[in-house]
């Protein structure tokens, strides 16, 4: 039986068959283990053609893995991060940051829109220097953010001038940020190494790769260490070959490009689709493959054995609709013809 496809995320979309090849193509004789391998030696290069000649690239398994030690590489236990209140590393994972860095502080800012702006930020910038307080050191922003807004290029320099002008670094989510980077039309380096980011999570699970994320360092200074602190983080593969070979493939091509402008133009339409339904109210402005709406509370449970997708806001019945690289138009319009039809039951 094939599975329905789901709303609930783009993690739960499956492998995309180019770079489901692309592990095949690996799996081909023995090579060195732990990234010492030729595949590894590529996808490198891949980043560094879009990113810079002079970035260090690291795999790690997952998401969280990804945030926490790219973190842990710009904090020692007495120091903060300041992030979105909605952020991933303040929310969704488990207390890792703060218990992998050996304590640092989350400290969280509410934010109308999921986004950091320095008005926002600079009153957190306080007691530096006082041994009684916590010291900020990191800015850690999300792109896109959990409400699925985009930080243009500007407003990601303004926070990297904010955060040098007072000796911390800026750290960057971003598990969707290929889906940023179509919405914006422009080239990954453009919210990235142009902008004065320090350390970026990149993301791969989202946009169709089976496991695997990098972390992408852009201070030389910073890399001295990684590798320590990617093995003692248990995100260090033996067979790195098998992730390496998947974004080496996705980074080729513009396939990565190819993977988020669908997502995204699946989720405009989805917008479209259910913004013209009585009774239903797309919440947040669509910029990536994220829909916000409020639909009756009493229809969530009927759709959800339709589609599953997750509730964001009990409160006011908000949810959240996201879509992959594999969502197709028949997908969204047959969600939002039941959605019709309940509503109009």
């Amino acid at each position: 039986m094939n599975p329905k496809r789901s709303f609930a995320s783009d993690n739960n979309a499956g492998i995309h068959p180019t770079l489901l090849e692309a592990i095949a193509r690996a799996n081909v004789g023995h090579t060195k283990a732990y990234g010492d391998d030729p595949w590894t030696e590529r996808a490198v290069a891949k980043f560094r053609e879009h990113l810079g000649s002079h970035v260090n690239v690291h795999f790690v398994f997952n998401g969280t893995g990804a945030n926490v030690l790219g973190l842990s590489a710009l904090l020692r236990p007495y120091q903060a991060i300041l992030c979105a209140e909605s952020a991933h590393i303040n929310v969704d994972e488990c207390g890792a940051p703060e218990k992998i860095t050996g304590g640092s502080k989350l400290v969280d800012i509410p934010t109308p829109d999921g986004k950091l702006t320095p008005a926002l930020v600079e009153p957190r910038i306080r007691g530096l220097g006082d041994q009684h307080h916590v010291q900020p050191r990191v800015i850690s922003i999300s792109q896109t953010t959990e409400q699925g807004t985009v930080y243009t290029p500007e407003e990601i320099r303004a926070l990297a001038d904010l955060a040098h002008r007072h000796g911390m670094y800026l750290h960057m989510d971003g598990a969707r940020i290929s889906n940023a980077a179509a919405a914006l039309g422009v080239p990954l380096r453009a919210i990235t190494t142009d902008c004065g980011v320090d350390i970026l999570s990149f993301g791969g699970t989202k946009i169709g790769l089976m496991i695997g994320e990098a972390v992408v360092v852009f201070d030389p200074k910073l890399a001295t260490d990684f590798k320590f602190l990617r093995k003692q983080g248990m995100q260090l593969a033996s067979k790195m070959r098998f992730v390496a070979a998947q974004f080496e493939a996705l980074l080729t091509d513009d396939l990565w490009l190819k993977n988020a402008r669908h997502a995204n133009d699946m989720a405009a339409l989805l917008a479209r689709e259910v913004s013209s339904i009585p009774k239903v109210r797309v919440t947040q402005t669509t910029q990536a493959n994220a829909v916000f709406a409020a639909l009756p509370a009493e229809l969530i449970p009927r759709m959800q054995e339709h589609a599953f997708f997750y509730v964001w806001d009990e409160r006011t019945s908000e949810v959240r609709l996201m879509t992959s690289f594999d969502t197709t138009e028949e997908d969204v319009r047959g969600f939002a013809h039941r959605l019709r039809e309940l509503v109009g039951g």
